[in-house]
């Protein structure tokens, strides 16, 4: 008897051992038990239902889509951040941190240096003076090429410097109700303006990139670029000398490829892309965008009033002779031995567009 009391004892025990905890090969309780058991021992404490929403994982959704089941992103860190957080918030904290910052700063820079350099030394000035005789620089159609990218990357620029620096700058001045119209206005105008861009700059690069490709004598101009800004000392060159060519390969097709792919990616969120590809996306675009605008800065101020009468070139596509002969002499030289093509031969200064009777 005193066996089978024992016996029946350690079933017992047993029994309700098995009641109190699971078997072993049990599934984990799932986040949804977690929180209900939370609950009932720590009251309002979500702690678990926000780590699986932070996780990434997808859930259910009754909208089918791509990450339509992901409410938050999971933790992440960009560039120049010490502590993680969740992706959207760190790139918040990046578009308003570094990237304002220094993209900012460098576009200032850029600015007050051209604003030293024009008013300490002034235009570059041509020795000799004008000649009274022109020769084609520009056909028509390079012209109009040339201003429908520079009219819609100037569009572009700033309004991407108004989304990006507007509420720093703008919005102290004029208040919500007016810089919200023009956001909106610059949005919108950047989104349509983008694709004129992309394909004229497609255009410019077909038309230019012959007289682009680098010689010999574009070295001597790096080694003495100074000098022509500073004391307007000249240096033979092609039809573009080196630092137009740098322009051209840097500008022109390297940043506009960043840009322009970047910017598709962000103009076209239906492509199905993720949000961590967007926000990458954003970062390239922005970054090539702030560098694009300070070289253009450069290229602009040289073409207008850094170079006396360099802006007439692309406005009237001819070139005095004299201006020709001191920035660009190779490229003189070869219009006027016949070399090149469709030369235009010489014509009075005031009938700019009729070419001179042979």
């Amino acid at each position: 008897m005193r066996m089978l009391s024992l016996a029946l004892s350690f079933a017992l025990a047993g029994a309700a051992a098995a009641q109190q905890s699971p078997p072993k090969d049990d599934p984990a309780p799932t986040p949804q038990q977690t929180q209900q058991e939370r609950q009932v021992t720590q009251p309002g404490n979500n702690a678990p239902v926000w780590r699986e929403v932070q996780s990434g994982q997808p859930n259910y959704t009754s909208i089918p889509g791509r990450e339509t089941g992901v409410l938050i992103q999971p933790q992440a860190r960009f560039p120049g951040q010490e502590h993680r957080s969740t992706a959207g918030e760190a790139w918040r904290q990046f578009r308003n941190g570094p990237m304002t910052f220094y993209g900012g700063w460098l576009v200032l820079l850029v600015l007050i240096a051209i604003a030293a350099l024009y008013f300490s030394k002034g235009p570059v000035r041509l020795h000799e003076g004008l000649s009274g005789r022109k020769i084609l620089r520009f056909t028509l159609s390079e012209r109009v090429i040339h201003w429908t990218v520079a009219i819609s990357f100037c569009i572009l620029g700033l309004s991407g410097l108004l989304m990006l620096f507007g509420k720093y700058v703008l919005l102290p001045i004029i208040g919500y109700t007016l810089f919200g119209w023009l956001t909106a206005l610059g949005k919108n105008l950047h989104n349509f303006v983008a694709p004129f861009f992309i394909v004229s700059v497609l255009a410019m690069i077909v038309v230019y990139i012959r007289d682009n490709f680098p010689k010999w004598y574009d070295l001597r101009w790096f080694g003495k670029a100074w000098a022509f800004f500073t004391r307007g000392e000249e240096v033979p060159s092609g039809r573009f000398n080196a630092g137009e060519k740098a322009w051209f390969w840097i500008g022109v097709i390297g940043l506009s490829i960043v840009v322009s792919w970047s910017g598709v990616i962000l103009l076209f969120p239906n492509f199905d892309q993720s949000r961590a590809v967007m926000q990458d996306a954003w970062i390239w675009h922005a970054g090539a965008a702030i560098l694009y605008i300070a070289a253009a800065l450069g290229h602009i101020y040289m073409g207008t009033i850094g170079v006396e009468h360099t802006y007439e070139n692309m406005r009237e596509g001819y070139a005095d002779e004299n201006w020709a002969k001191e920035h660009h002499r190779y490229w003189y030289e070869e219009v006027k031995s016949g070399k090149r093509e469709g030369a235009g031969g010489a014509l009075p200064a005031g009938a700019p567009h009729m070419k001179e009777k042979s």
